[in-house]
């Protein structure tokens, strides 16, 4: 057919069929949507790919990006609706495109799911605001009094940040029309500018430090790298306090001295953040740019613009600031790459360290994966020759690392009624006596974990889910950690109706904060979770408070186990070091011997020497005896040879499916067609239908699969093959998990 065959301003050829306008722009959404949608391009528009703009979908108006500009006209059986504006905001960069197209295959996942994470934040895409400061022109008018005076000093005093009327009049304690009188007078000078200010420049030479052999050869290897400017996976290996971040901060320096260049830091926790950009801004002179769920709309819309424009030099954020629209990202650092917090478990299930990974060769830049204690998929390559290796192998200055003993809880347990044994008492109260301070680690919030009719032996849990409640004396509510849900502690037992017959069965840290109290009544004793730190700015304070020296007894969760540095803090004791090892995964033991020596490490980072206690009933755990004996390569190789000999990450691959629907039959019968349904395929495995621990949450029913290949098959493209055979039913759903952390 011809051009001549048929009108393009018609949209209809003589066969009657109707044919799409020569220019047209194939849009993502940021829906669960596998493929971009044609839509027509006005004439007053000129899209490019990366563009965001407004489309409609259904009777809703989304904000997408243009994926493609297809070229000629193609045969269709309507015409195409178009694209209604382009949204003045910054284009989603060509690489962080490739980074879609390439992650949404290997996770099989929709390519707007992806997207979604791109364009979650709709602040950044607001119309750029402005607002009036005011700046001194150092005239002075007739007619001064008190009040103008108060002004025109606090003026001067903010003439490097400058203020608004109402900021001036607030400071100066007067009114706004003080201000504007002196702005009329020509003593102030009113100035427009972005309600959102720049991201200060990093300097940096700001601060130099002075380094050992060991993390002067690591530091000029990252600059090396830096300088190269190609794709460079790098694990930067030291023992907890040997200075790993000082030392990445001479390659985030190095890519600083490159006028356009950005650095992105993935951090574990959001509890983090503040401590480390503290960090940060004492090195370079200035904060970075802050990414995570705890910032405020406001910052999320001014790191989001400066980001995509290039002027944001350095990030630092949550897992989620991989999907940040950079200008020219050069430098990614993962830090405690081994964290299980880098693992995405809800809608979209994505490895933070891989898809960094992966979006550094995309921008051929250098990455590098930080850690005390590797994972052993990172390991492997490291030892293997696919990514270099630096080591730190010693404490930064004087400081050594802790002694590590092990309290075995058949031989030496607690008093009845108690979970700190003797030995880990007495350590304690030594400790205090020398002025020191203590961490005492467990991994469980609230006051129990469990809680059990006395009467009837009923377990509760919590509504349409198989989760126990947990028991938080404090608020004097039962919680559900999975699903939020929260209720007060009921007066009779739902199931025998007997009165008041409950009762905590296992420690949380209320429960080690009651007994530390109990112990030791002078001591004061201070609780680090997500219950008490409920924001950065509560985590900051509480560890100001620790680095102060006004607490003398921390009892933390996770969140503690972190990053920290207490000077002060001699001592850790962990209340229970088997907890990780139950649950059966493959990566059990690792995560145990990680997490111990993470929290252990926290001990003794100064001059003062430290010490951990372990309580446990299993000492003759190989992850136990190696920690004791500081033997973290021979453990990884054990490890390493198990995971080979049964073909298992980093040797193999998993991927799980995870089946749910509203009723167990419905479930059921999803489980049924989607066995009869697994493609023939040499060296897969495929193990299930089986019934996860947690088989109902949110009243939804749950069945698993698990499939394993080797590392060469593409497990991926056969999950997708797989799920493809299926008509899945309205009622269910199916998701797929390529590389699972959790098996629940």
């Amino acid at each position: 057919m011809t051009e001549s065959q048929f009108d393009l301003f018609s949209g209809a050829d003589p066969a009657g069929q109707n044919i799409a306008p020569a220019r047209r722009a194939r849009v993502l959404l940021p829906e669960a949507l596998p493929e971009p949608f044609d839509y027509a391009m006005p004439d007053d528009l000129d899209l490019q790919p990366g563009d965001l703009v407004e489309v409609p979908l259904g009777n809703r108006v989304l904000i997408g990006a243009v994926w493609e500009i297809p070229a000629g006209p193609t045969l269709l059986k309507k015409p195409l609706r178009p694209v209604q504006a382009r949204i003045d905001a910054p284009p989603v960069p060509e690489r962080l495109r490739a980074l879609i197209d390439w992650a949404a295959p290997y996770l099989c996942a929709p390519k707007g799911l992806l997207l979604r994470m791109v364009l979650r934040s709709p602040e950044g895409f607001a119309e750029i605001r402005e607002e009036t400061v005011f700046l001194p022109t150092g005239l002075r008018p007739p007619r001064m009094n008190a009040a103008r005076e108060s002004v025109l000093a606090a003026a001067d005093a903010s003439i490097g940040a400058p203020l608004t009327a109402a900021g001036l009049a607030q400071a100066a304690g007067a009114s706004a029309g003080i201000v504007h009188g002196l702005a009329a007078a020509g003593a102030l000078k009113p100035v427009r500018r972005p309600v959102d200010p720049p991201f200060l420049a990093p300097d940096p030479d700001f601060i130099r430090r002075e380094f050992s052999p060991d993390q002067r050869a690591a530091a000029d290897h990252l600059e090396g790298a830096v300088a190269s400017a190609i794709f460079a996976p790098i694990l930067l290996d030291g023992v907890t306090g040997s200075g790993k971040t000082e030392v990445y901060f001479e390659a985030i320096a190095a890519q600083a001295r490159h006028a356009d260049a950005q650095t992105l830091v993935l951090l574990p926790e959001i509890a983090l953040t503040q401590d480390v950009l503290a960090r940060f801004e004492t090195r370079f002179g200035a904060r970075p740019a802050e990414w995570h769920s705890g910032i405020t709309g406001r910052a999320r819309r001014r790191a989001w613009r400066e980001i995509a424009a290039g002027r944001a030099r350095i990030v630092v954020g949550a897992r989620s600031a991989l999907f940040l629209p950079y200008q020219n990202l050069r430098l990614i650092i993962v830090d405690e790459e081994h964290d299980q917090s880098f693992k995405q478990d809800e809608i979209l299930h994505y490895q933070a360290r891989d898809l960094a990974i992966m979006r550094a060769k995309l921008e051929n830049a250098v990455i590098v994966l930080a850690s005390a204690t590797p994972s052993l998929e990172t390991l492997h390559n490291a030892v293997s020759g696919r990514f270099a290796h630096l080591r730190l192998p010693a404490r930064a200055g004087s400081a050594a690392l802790p002694e590590i003993t092990l309290v075995d809880m058949r031989a030496d347990p607690p008093e009845k009624g108690r979970w700190l044994s003797p030995k880990l008492v007495e350590a304690t109260a030594e400790t205090l006596a020398r002025g020191e301070q203590v961490l005492l680690f467990l991994n469980r919030r609230g006051y129990a974990p469990l809680v059990v009719c006395r009467a009837c032996g009923g377990r509760l849990k919590a509504p349409d889910s198989d989760s126990w409640l947990v028991e938080h004396r404090f608020s004097g509510r039962l919680v559900c950690h999975l699903t939020g849900f929260s209720m007060p502690k009921p007066r009779f037992c739902p199931t025998c109706k007997a009165p008041d017959p409950f009762m905590g069965i296992g420690p949380g840290v209320e429960r080690i904060y009651e007994e530390a109290r109990a112990l030791f009544p002078a001591a004061r004793v201070a609780i680090f979770s997500s219950d008490t730190a409920l924001s950065p700015a509560e985590s900051q304070t509480l560890i100001a408070d620790m680095k102060a020296g006004a607490i003398d007894i921390l009892i933390g969760t996770q969140i503690a186990a972190k990053g920290h540095n207490f000077p002060m803090l001699t001592l850790v004791g962990v209340v229970d070091a088997d907890m990780s090892l139950k649950g059966g995964d493959l990566r059990a033991g690792e995560r145990t011997f990680q997490l111990l020596s993470q929290v252990a490490g926290r001990a003794g980072r100064a001059e003062r020497p430290g010490r951990a206690l372990l309580q446990t009933f299993s000492p003759e755990h190989d992850a136990m005896q190696a920690l004791v004996a500081g033997d973290r390569d021979g453990f990884l190789a054990e490890e390493l040879a198990m995971r080979s000999a049964a073909g298992l990450p980093p040797f193999g691959r998993l991927a799980a499916l995870i089946l749910s629907a509203a009723s167990e039959a419905e479930v059921e019968s999803a489980a049924a067609m989607f066995a009869q349904a697994i493609p023939q395929a040499a060296g897969i495995d495929v193990w299930g239908p089986a019934i996860p621990p947690l088989a109902m949450i949110r009243g939804t029913h749950r069945r698993r699969f698990l499939a394993r290949s080797d590392r060469k098959t593409d497990l991926s493209a056969f999950m997708s093959a797989w799920r493809s055979r299926v008509k899945i039913k309205s009622a269910w759903r199916a998701a797929i998990d390529i590389e699972p952390y959790s098996f629940m």
